[in-house]
């Protein structure tokens, strides 16, 4: 049974401990927390008013706790997106065409009444399987 490894990524800031691991590994399988786009300060938002530049802030956080542990973005086999305007999903989409290629991971997009700011106008989460992408 594999045991359960806590990634951390240096670009990637962690909340302080007792809160939740934004990467965790468990044999092939990596498991993702929900990224906003609230920058290393833990405090400012980065892409004020645009899904667009937001998405591609978690987008880019993905990548880098992927590849701390040992994934890529290929390896990624499905996300859940969670935005507070359905609208905002064409700049969702926009920015997963620049990081994702071939076949893209299964995803989920729900809208929702609010995030942990009213400046976070969306979450990611995933899970990946380290070594599947093509």
């Amino acid at each position: 049974m594999s045991k359960q490894q806590r990634i951390v990524a240096p670009e990637v800031a962690e909340y302080p401990p007792g809160h939740w691991s934004n990467c965790i590994r468990v044999g092939d399988t990596i498991y993702l927390s929900g990224f906003t786009s609230r920058a290393n300060d833990l405090t400012t938002i980065l892409g004020k008013g645009d899904a667009y530049e937001q998405a591609k802030v978690i987008f880019g956080k993905i990548k880098h706790c992927l590849e701390a542990a040992g994934a890529r973005m290929s390896d990624v086999v499905t996300m859940t997106i969670y935005v507070t305007n359905m609208a905002d999903n064409k700049g969702v989409w926009r920015a997963r065409q620049e990081f994702f290629s071939g076949h893209f991971p299964c995803s989920t997009l729900v809208q929702v009444a609010g995030l942990a700011s009213p400046d976070i106008l969306l979450e990611i989460t995933a899970q990946a399987k380290a070594g599947s992408g093509a």
